[in-house]
C-alpha cells in the first residue's frame, strides 16, 4: 500500500490514466504509463508500475492485461457501460422539465464515466421530439428541497405560475406563496410532479414542479393532510390521470378500430379487458376526464368515440360544437 504521498498521487493518476484512456480495444503499454506518470511529475520503473497495478486490483479496480503484439492494460468492468450511459443520455435529453443548460452539463458529467474512445459515441445526434424543454433552472434545487421536506415531515412554500411567451411568468392566486405539505414527486408524460396538501384550499393537489419557484423549506411546520393522502390511491389514480389534471376518476367506455387496440393497452395497460364487435373493440377504463382526455379522443380524428356514460359525450359534443362555432366565425 502507498506510503507517501507521492506514492498515493501516483496511484490516483495511474488509477485516472486508466479510467479515462482505456478499453479492451485500447490497452496502454507500461512504456506508455511511465510516459504517463512523468509528464505529470512522478519518475517510476516498470517494477513500481506493476506494484502499483496490483494495488489498485486489490482495491477494486478490474485493470485486465493483454498479451502479444500490443501488451497493455486496460479496465474492463465499469460502473456503467458505454449502452447504458448512451440510454441514460437520451433520457436526459428527452426530459422535458431538464432545461437544455442542465441537459449539456449532465450529458457531458455522464460522458466522463465512459472511456475517452467511446465518448464521440455518447454526443452521437439523436432525434429527441421534446417540443419543449423547461426553462426554470431551479428544477434541480427544487426537487432536493422537496426531498429534504419529505424526508423530515415539514412543508414546502412556493409561488406557482403559468410560463408566458419572452420568458415571463403568470403567478397563480394574485402571487400569493403556496403552502404545501408535500407527500409524493410523481414522474408523469416527461414532468415532475409534486402530489401535496393544500393547506390553502384543503385537499390533496398537484403541482408540476418546473413552474414552482422559489420553493423553501419551512422549518418548524410539520406536515399536515396525512388522513387525505393515505385515502388517495397514488397508483391507480396516477394511471387513470391524462396529463396530471386533478379530478374524480370514472369509469368509461370507449369504442375504438380494432387496428388501434394496439395503442390503447398502451395508454391503459395490458391487462385492460376489451370486446370485440364486428371490425371494433370496446373497453372499460378508469380516467380522470380533464381536457387532455377530451383532446386525446379528439386527436383519433372520429376513430375513438365515448360510449359511456352520457355526461361525458355530451360534454364532448359541447367540446366540438364551441370548437366549430369558433372556426366558423373567423
Amino acid at each position: 500500500m502507498p506510503k507517501s504521498p507521492a506514492q498515493k498521487k501516483k496511484l490516483v493518476l495511474l488509477k485516472d490514466m486508466l479510467y479515462d484512456r482505456t478499453d479492451e480495444r485500447h490497452p496502454v503499454s507500461t512504456g506508455e504509463i511511465i510516459a504517463f506518470l512523468r509528464a505529470n511529475g512522478i519518475s517510476c520503473e516498470r517494477k513500481s508500475v506493476y506494484d502499483d497495478i496490483e494495488v489498485l486490483r486489490e482495491l477494486g479496480a478490474d485493470i485486465r492485461s493483454v498479451r502479444g503484439k500490443k501488451y497493455g492494460y486496460y479496465i474492463g468492468r465499469r460502473d456503467f457501460s458505454t449502452a447504458e450511459l448512451k440510454l441514460l443520455v437520451d433520457a436526459v435529453s428527452a426530459s422535458s422539465f431538464i432545461t437544455p443548460a442542465k441537459s449539456k452539463s449532465l450529458s457531458e458529467k455522464l460522458a466522463m464515466l465512459a472511456p475517452r474512445s467511446e465518448r464521440k459515441a455518447l454526443n452521437r445526434a439523436v432525434f429527441v421530439t421534446v417540443k419543449a424543454k423547461s426553462e426554470n433552472e431551479d428544477i434541480f434545487r427544487s426537487v432536493d428541497r422537496i426531498h429534504e421536506a419529505i424526508e423530515n415531515d415539514l412543508r414546502i412554500a412556493f409561488y406557482y405560475y403559468n410560463p408566458l411567451p419572452g420568458g415571463k411568468r403568470e403567478l397563480h392566486r394574485g402571487g400569493a406563496r403556496y403552502d404545501i405539505s408535500p407527500w409524493q414527486l410523481v414522474w408523469d408524460d416527461g414532468n415532475y410532479y409534486l402530489i401535496g396538501y393544500d393547506h390553502g384550499t384543503g385537499g390533496i393537489r398537484h403541482f408540476r414542479v418546473d413552474r414552482m419557484a422559489s420553493v423553501s423549506v419551512e422549518y418548524g411546520y410539520a406536515r399536515g393532510g396525512a388522513e387525505e393522502y393515505r385515502e388517495y390511491d397514488i397508483t391507480s389514480y396516477s394511471g387513470a390521470m391524462f396529463g396530471m389534471f386533478s379530478g374524480k376518476p370514472q369509469t368509461v367506455t370507449i369504442s375504438f378500430p380494432k387496428e388501434k387496440a394496439y395503442i390503447m393497452l398502451d395508454r391503459f395497460g395490458r391487462d385492460t379487458p376489451v370486446a370485440l364487435r364486428g371490425d371494433r373493440m370496446t373497453a372499460h377504463v378508469h380516467i380522470v376526464p380533464g381536457p387532455t382526455f377530451f383532446g386525446w379522443v379528439l386527436s383519433f380524428g372520429g376513430e375513438v368515440d365515448i360510449i359511456a356514460p352520457e355526461e361525458l359525450r355530451n360534454r364532448l359534443r359541447g367540446i366540438c360544437a364551441e370548437a366549430l362555432n369558433r372556426f366558423g366565425n373567423t
